[in-house]
């Protein structure tokens, strides 16, 4: 897999929720803290306001708009600044579960949307790399973005047999596609990150190689070879990019794939630590505790049941 992939699947993403609501005439609608998960919308049709808590706003958003909020603050949309907005679990309450809403008369706007947890461990591997707010207009093709948003309208409208796993594979896709846009937009507000790093593309092979071999005994000569830079040129701009220097992030990344094959409980500590690339399991044991906490044990047995 590339690294996105990658890291996208440690994170373990669960879609909870993909609704949509049409809306006509004059309305606004209050939406609660979302504890902490990843909200996704995207207008379909219509035009409207976002206000999101802690942000500057208003925000326009036309057809094509999608929107991020990594955080899960409260937000509202409306169709114009002074509509006093109905609480959103009243308005989905009248619909069936990840079905459509409506308020208001008409449907001159339609928006879709999708609720992620993701793995509580590790979610500030993509969460501490992203603003309160990301907003996708002008960032690209959108083209494999608008399909899966129009999809996922026709899926809610319709619903057919299939239906909660097809919406729940469009969710992924709509993730994946904003989470790319907003790649290509690059680092906010001067953000370091294994993200952004990954449309350099020196860097980006760089990390694209650690992930394909993990077990392999990287040195700092041999990635920086493999990118075609010297030694300093790119231990300077991998530390400027990524955050951390190019072995403790290999370090890292190695831990958190031992982490995850921990928790599935089928491998012993001595296979994974040879999966990662460590011959000696004490080795392993030091490098592990250092980078996520505990011993490995300890760190299966805490986290174990959680994950299952």
């Amino acid at each position: 897999m590339d690294p996105l992939s990658d890291i996208l699947s440690l994170l373990k993403p669960r879609n909870l929720l993909s609704a949509g609501f049409a809306a006509g005439g004059d309305w606004a609608v209050q939406f609660p803290d979302q504890q902490d998960n990843i909200k996704t919308g995207a207008v379909v049709r219509g035009r409207c306001l976002l206000w999101v808590e802690g942000e500057a706003g208003p925000l326009p958003l036309e057809p094509g708009d999608c929107f991020l909020l990594p955080a899960g603050r409260p937000f509202r949309m409306a169709s114009g600044p002074d509509v006093t907005p109905l609480p959103a679990q009243e308005l989905f309450a009248a619909a069936r579960r990840g079905g459509v809403a409506q308020i208001g008369a008409g449907d001159d706007f339609f928006c879709v949307s999708s609720r992620f947890a993701l793995d509580g461990r590790h979610a500030g591997l993509l969460m501490s790399l992203l603003p309160p707010l990301v907003h996708l207009r002008d960032a690209g093709d959108r083209s494999g973005l608008r399909w899966a948003m129009e999809r996922m309208m026709l899926e809610l409208r319709e619903d057919r047999p299939g239906a909660f796993l097809v919406l729940r594979h469009l969710a992924h896709m709509m993730l994946v596609h904003a989470l790319r846009l907003h790649l290509d937009k690059g680092p906010h507000g001067g953000r370091a990150g294994w993200l952004f790093a990954l449309s350099d593309r020196q860097i980006g092979a760089a990390i694209a190689a650690i992930h394909a071999e993990p077990a392999h005994p990287w040195t700092l000569q041999e990635l920086a070879r493999h990118v075609g830079m010297s030694r300093s040129s790119f231990a300077e701009r991998f530390k400027q990019m990524v955050g951390d220097a190019p072995l403790e992030y290999v370090t890292r990344w190695r831990m958190l794939l031992a982490g995850d094959r921990l928790l599935s409980g089928r491998e012993s500590v001595s296979a994974i630590a040879l999966s990662v690339g460590y011959q000696s399991e004490s080795a392993f044991s030091t490098a592990f505790k250092r980078v996520l906490g505990c011993p490995p044990r300890d760190y299966a047995r805490r986290y174990g049941d959680a994950s299952q």
